[in-house]
């Protein structure tokens, strides 16, 4: 089973309900939709049956549960055209009805919404539990021995895993000092000692424990990695006190230690806190806030309830549309494919693109505008495309710029597909390892092209306040001092004028001057220390007619070295 809550509850929190925003739906045929929604669902179904075979998992928990729920949004927007809801792999449904309603829970959003839900209620009998990523079960005590342990299902029928419940030593057998009927709901999770949530992810660890319950067998070693943590007891005592004291006596430790009281949004984020950056067993996807006091567990039903929430940690990956594929131009000619995709959110960081790398792997992945792909962040700060989820059955056309017109030679003015490495060229000049142009970075050479007044690499040397100003957005102050900065540019030494025009690198070689520089072969370069490769790109540096063209128009206006 993979997320056996997740179905259910979103066809009962609203997901199919029958009004839809058409703005919010794909502009689609209905030829097309169903054509897309067909091959999602068979996309989700393959998945399914590799968890079905014990095999590791082909797609990220998180990503599996939004490709899940865009086919649902799809279905809801297209019912005419909708394929059958994929089977929740072998836990979809079930025959065996549980004591209890598994009810799910709304998810919240946000701070701001965790305490006005909390304020509604008054701040008072609140509770917090982490939200452990596993799958849920209902067990049933008959004095005090195990009788029965059932799956999530559709809340109300699961299937029954009994069996397999004997054979995970996490699962008590026999309740010590137990009322005559004890119900229990919780997760069983795989286990991860000292797990921390904000390093980690979630690491499949729900894929795991749900690909091992949904095995015809479950083997003693694959047993002994599940563990089991007890989120409520239905038919407990009426107040939280009185349960976590009964599930104490009953040796369900775990259930209380990790249910905490708390009266303010601070005190749940604290344990928020706690439970995301420090070691837990388990792989937990947010934290949940119940009501200590709730109704009569016959009373529940197979929909969130208005007592209890949950807030999601944030996604550790996404999945994410392409709206458009476009490509970068480097200083060196180097071609880099982007993503334009509809924004999503990782973390604390809203990404709305992210490199393919190269043009090799994008032909590779065959990545096109429709495409839905999996990213994810490095080092919690740049995003990362993981995968090709699933591709879009209309394939657009996708424009590549001509590799042949490009290399690190090429582009020193404006010209046709000249554009990108143009400005390429000016943002590694004005740059840190360039000129050291404070102040002046890529929109600013943007609006001095916009304005004619750069056509050449060099153009700017010559440009006055008068010219600046009329630059839209510049103003007369700030033309004043870019004119200073440009003037005071002719005065950098020798050596940055070299790396800023480009020149490839000659670390511990010596540079002379222009002339005695540009008469060298590529002998003469690797007589002075550069390798082989090196010198041949020296050579071919100081030889191409752009380079020396520009070089003339420096020792014309004085620039030392030159």
């Amino acid at each position: 089973m993979r997320n056996a809550w997740l179905l259910p509850m979103m066809f009962l929190a609203g997901w199919c309900s029958p009004g839809v925003r058409a703005e919010d739906c794909p502009a689609w045929t209905r030829a097309q939709a169903h054509a897309e929604m067909l091959a999602l669902h068979d996309r989700l179904d393959s998945w399914n049956r590799e968890y079905r075979k014990g095999a590791e998992s082909p797609i990220d928990d998180a990503v599996y549960d939004q490709a899940l729920q865009r086919f649902l949004h799809w279905r809801r927007c297209f019912p005419e055209q909708a394929p059958a809801v994929p089977a929740d792999l072998a836990d979809a449904t079930g025959n065996v009805r549980a004591p209890v309603a598994q009810t799910g829970l709304a998810k919240l959003p946000d701070a701001a919404a965790v305490t006005a839900w909390m304020r509604a209620r008054g701040n008072k009998d609140l509770w917090v539990q982490p939200k452990a990523d596993g799958v849920a079960v209902t067990l049933l005590y008959i004095d005090g021995q195990l009788s029965e342990a059932i799956s999530r299902g559709d809340g109300v029928h699961g299937s029954d895993w009994t069996d397999k419940a004997q054979a995970i030593d996490a699962i008590p057998k026999h309740l010590p000092h137990a009322p005559a009927r004890v119900v229990l709901q919780g997760e069983i999770y795989w286990r991860i000692p000292n797990h921390v949530q904000a390093e980690d992810g979630g690491i499949n660890a729900r894929s795991a424990v749900a690909g091992a319950m949904a095995r015809d067998t479950l083997d003693a070693a694959t047993a002994a990695r599940i563990g089991l943590f007890v989120w409520d007891w239905p038919t407990g005592p009426a107040d939280m006190p009185s349960r976590l004291a009964g599930m104490q006596a009953m040796g369900l430790s775990d259930g209380v230690k990790y249910t905490q009281a708390v009266h303010s949004i601070d005190d749940v984020q604290r344990w928020r806190e706690q439970w995301y950056r420090h070691g837990v067993p388990f792989a937990a996807d947010g934290t949940v806030v119940r009501e200590g006091h709730r109704p009569a567990a016959s009373s529940w039903q197979a929909t969130p309830p208005a007592w209890a929430v949950a807030w999601k940690y944030p996604a550790a990956q996404a999945l994410a549309e392409v709206r458009a594929v476009t490509f970068t131009v480097g200083r060196s000619g180097r071609i880099t494919p982007v993503l334009e995709l509809e924004p999503v959110q990782l973390d604390d960081h809203r990404v709305q693109r992210v490199s393919v790398g190269s043009v090799a792997r994008w032909k590779a992945l065959d990545i096109r505008p429709g495409d839905q792909v999996e990213i994810a962040l490095v080092g919690l700060t740049i995003p990362r495309l993981q995968s090709v989820v699933w591709r879009t059955q209309v394939r657009a056309p996708v424009t590549v710029p001509d590799p042949d017109a490009h290399d690190p030679l090429s582009c020193w003015a404006i010209a046709p597909e000249c554009e990108a490495q143009f400005r390429a060229r000016l943002v590694w000049l004005g740059g840190k390892q360039g000129l050291h142009l404070d102040g002046i970075g890529a929109d600013t050479w943007q609006a001095l092209i916009d304005a004619g007044l750069i056509h050449d690499l060099l153009d700017w040397l010559s440009l006055t306040p008068t010219q600046l100003a009329k630059v839209p957005g510049l103003g007369q102050a700030r033309a004043t001092a870019l004119a200073q900065t440009f003037a005071d540019a002719r005065k950098r030494p020798f050596a940055d004028w070299l790396r800023a025009m480009g020149m490839p690198p000659a670390a511990g070689m010596a540079l002379p001057d222009w002339p005695a520089l540009g008469a060298r072969s590529a002998e003469d370069w690797q007589t002075a220390g550069a390798g082989r490769a090196k010198s041949a790109h020296l050579a071919e540096f100081f030889e191409h007619p752009e380079v020396r063209a520009h070089a003339a128009r420096l020792h014309a206006i004085g620039v030392q070295g030159f």
